[in-house]
């Protein structure tokens, strides 16, 4: 594998940890850990609300589905609670996700989609991560508009 066929990531941007309820989980990341509240949204896309919060340079992320047909559901149903997904921050998504193609590595989304906070976001397959699932996440830039 070449240099150019390497993603890129900046950072960590957030790890993703599957919560049956939110209002069971915020109090233990924000009162007890001490973690800084960023807040939470619906992630409709994802079919989940997500809590937010800051741990230096790195964000936590909440997810609690939002029906049973959600993938964080069916995640909970199979491994429980717990870490589902490290995020690592990358300028470009779209070439990224076409440089990791066309190294064979099986991608969940081949085009990305809107995340929380209108990031745009992409996974791999954790069959080719060795059992870790990655997301790519390219952050909203303020010349950004709603699509």
């Amino acid at each position: 594998m070449t240099t150019r066929d390497r993603i890129s990531p900046e950072r960590i941007e957030h790890v993703g940890i599957a919560v049956q309820s939110l209002e069971q989980a915020v109090p233990l990341y924000r009162d007890i850990l001490g973690l800084e509240w960023l807040g939470e949204e619906i992630v409709e896309s994802e079919q989940v609300r997500v809590a937010f919060f800051r741990l230096g340079e790195v964000k936590v992320e909440l997810l609690e589905p939002l029906s049973p047909d959600s993938p964080i559901a069916r995640f909970l149903e199979k491994r429980g609670q717990g870490i589902h997904h490290i995020a690592l921050k990358v300028e470009e998504i779209e070439g990224e996700l076409k440089r990791l193609s066309d190294s064979g590595i099986q991608l969940i989304h081949d085009q990305p989609k809107r995340g929380a906070k209108g990031a745009k976001v992409a996974f791999i397959h954790p069959q080719s991560t060795k059992g870790v699932l990655y997301e790519l996440c390219e952050p909203r830039t303020d010349r950004e508009t709603d699509r």
